[in-house]
């Protein structure tokens, strides 16, 4: 039987999350400028994204699997946590340092490997520990740990600036200094915060792992059988997912690139311009972080009322309208406007559909139904990284602003798409009460 925690403890479980995030924010707001600083191409910008796609295509079905038949000392799903935390912070410090293009996208590979290792195995994490009625709170509460640290992600170049480090200030491979220190200042937030977690939150499955036969067939078998009887909410969000997926990934690849061709005229990657267009996306990105924070917080009652399906489909029409909006815009400062939406979509997808999925799966299989949703998000971005290249050069006229538009109407296409999702039943209201779970 699951005890009904805390809000503190379910904060507890959830500190890990925002050492993944913020590796994670790193990733999106300095791969693209680290592979422009190495001589990448802006057309093959999708190309060298590859790495997380694929990797989480691959890894986080069957990590999900392994993880609800695991048996340790430490737990089901923390012997992961642990693993990835530690791979993930040796390739944070060599990545900022990476001497060639090549080498930045095949540390990329190990990189989201390890947070592959950690990611659905911690989203796992909370559903094995918490009661239903509490999925809401939990999830969103992991979302609000996202927004928390991508929003320290984004911002710690333009802190280091602020504290006295030099924004100009460039590395032998061309990749700022204070790019640098905030990668290796992610290498120690990446272990630290998982550490916390582990060291805050037993685990306490209410069953024990299915006694089944060892070996990569069964893993897969199960993979397979898991598929083959995927919950209808689940199915459902596919589209839902295509739609929201694509248009983030565009968006984290080019949203450097469309300020600096909106704001300064200029893509050119050597120039001062370009330097500013890549501190403001941090201002700018842990400005939408910080909404998703607050904004994860706020709406657990609103998702309780209206229903997950409900709060995530406003906040997909608000990020899609913000998106649209943000190429016609020429001051630094009003381009904050969009950002609040942006944050509503960001602090949405990583909660509410999360709601959902967790009501529709059995128990016992939350880790493997996990791991396949996420190929929910890894295909769109593996078929957004094998088209871009192509409709960068015709559809959007080789014009990074373009794309920013193209992301914008994807979302609200997602918006849409979640009228043919049916919701799980919602939980009635229960307020927090304490609880003896350490």
């Amino acid at each position: 039987m699951k005890r009904r925690l805390t809000l503190w403890q379910i904060i507890n479980m959830n500190v890990g999350f925002f050492g993944i995030q913020f590796s994670f924010g790193l990733q999106q707001s300095n791969m693209s400028p680290i592979y422009k600083y190495l001589g990448a191409h802006a057309a093959t910008l999708p190309l060298l994204w590859l790495a997380g796609p694929v990797t989480g295509l691959v890894l986080q079905p069957i990590i999900g699997s392994i993880s609800d038949r695991t048996s340790s000392r430490l737990g089901r799903r923390t012997p992961f946590f642990l693993a990835g935390a530690l791979v993930c912070s040796v390739s944070l410090l060599a990545m900022p340092m990476s001497a060639t293009l090549w080498m930045a996208a095949g540390l990329l590979w190990i990189l989201d490997a390890a947070n592959n290792v950690t990611m659905e195995p911690y989203r796992a994490f909370v559903g094995d520990l918490m009661q239903e009625n509490q999925y809401a709170t939990g999830f969103l509460v992991q979302s609000a740990f996202t927004g928390l640290g991508q929003t320290l992600a984004y911002l710690t170049p333009s802190l280091l600036v602020w504290l006295g480090m030099r924004g100009d200030a460039i590395g032998g491979n061309h990749v700022p200094e204070i790019t640098q220190a905030a990668f290796f200042i992610g290498a120690g937030f990446s272990l630290v915060s998982i550490l916390w977690t582990v060291l805050t939150t037993r685990e306490q499955p209410s069953f024990a792992p299915a006694h089944v036969a060892p070996g990569w067939r069964t893993v897969l078998r199960e993979v397979v059988d898991a598929v083959r009887e995927m919950p209808r909410p689940m199915r459902q969000m596919a589209l839902m997912s295509l739609f929201q997926w694509y248009a983030m990934f565009c968006y984290w690849q080019y949203i450097v690139l469309c300020l600096s061709q909106s704001l300064y005229g200029t893509t050119a990657q050597g120039t001062e311009a370009f330097r500013n267009a890549v501190l403001l996306n941090g201002q700018i990105g842990g400005f939408y972080n910080a909404v998703a924070f607050a904004a994860a917080f706020l709406t657990i009652p609103l998702t309780r009322r209206f229903g997950a399906r409900t709060m995530h489909a406003i906040a997909l029409a608000c990020g899609g309208l913000g998106m649209l909006a943000i190429p016609h815009l020429k001051s630094e400062w009003l381009l904050l406007l969009p950002m609040i939406g942006v944050g509503m979509t960001w602090a949405s997808m990583m909660g509410n559909p999360y709601v959902i999925l967790a009501r529709a799966v059995p128990a016992d299989r939350v880790g493997v139904y996990m791991g396949i949703f996420n190929t929910f998000i890894v295909i769109p971005m593996i078929i957004e990284i094998l088209t871009m290249p192509l409709l960068y050069g015709s559809l959007l006229r080789g014009n990074s602003e373009n794309a920013i538009l193209f992301a914008g109407m994807l979302l609200l296409c997602a918006s849409l798409s979640m009228r043919l999702v049916s919701e799980p039943h919602r939980e009635r209201f229960v307020p927090v009460v304490s609880s003896s779970v350490k």
